[in-house]
């Protein structure tokens, strides 16, 4: 059954543009560190990367028995490990922009770092637990049997500056290209052309 997460079902519900996400553009990013899955804590502000792809996504998951009840009904909610495996499987297009992609979930690390393993995944993900960053910002979020997820959301940073925001993101497991799209498009990176569009 674990093979069933890769694939999306059809007739998801689309996630809406709910304006939450509106205050991003132009925001810096705050000094602050998160437990990785590449066993070190990571500083956002200190990448040496030119172009961070900071994507937030509630959970991936490897245990059927730890899908939250009504998860395909949330708008947004599923299609994490299909998102996560794209964005894997194009890191070397993302890279040839000097860009990085970098996951962001209030997972638990112990579970990032095993599907991680599992999916063979390389991209660095980030663990913000008790939404730390999320509260700094005001990233948009949901509720579900009682825990606060991060809504599914990239931020483009640039110098710790968020220059674009993709949001809402749909459908999840072709979000990557989209991204690719803007970059090939050649954008400037300047607070001039910075954009949300």
């Amino acid at each position: 059954m674990e093979d069933d997460f890769i694939t999306l079902p059809e007739n998801l519900p689309r996630p809406i543009d709910d304006g939450t996400s509106d205050h991003l553009l132009g925001m810096i990013i705050p000094d602050m560190a998160f437990p990785s899955t590449d066993g070190t804590k990571l500083n956002l502000t200190k990448n040496d990367a030119s172009i961070i792809i900071l994507y937030f996504f509630p959970m991936m998951y490897l245990d059927e028995k730890k899908i939250p009840s009504g998860w395909n009904d949330i708008p947004g909610a599923r299609g994490c490990t299909p998102q996560n495996i794209e964005i894997n499987n194009h890191a070397d297009d993302l890279l040839k922009y000097d860009t990085v992609p970098i996951g962001f979930t209030t997972q638990l690390i112990d579970e990032l770092l095993e599907v991680s393993s599992k999916r063979r995944l390389n991209q660095t993900i980030l663990s913000d637990e008790n939404l730390e960053l999320g509260k700094k910002l005001g990233i948009p979020t949901f509720q579900v049997e009682n825990k606060t997820m991060y809504k599914r959301i990239t931020l483009i940073i640039k110098k710790s500056k968020i220059i674009k925001i993709f949001y809402p993101i749909f459908p999840r497991d072709k979000h990557v290209f989209e991204v690719l799209k803007w970059l090939e498009d050649g954008v400037v990176f300047d607070e001039k052309n910075s954009s949300t569009k």
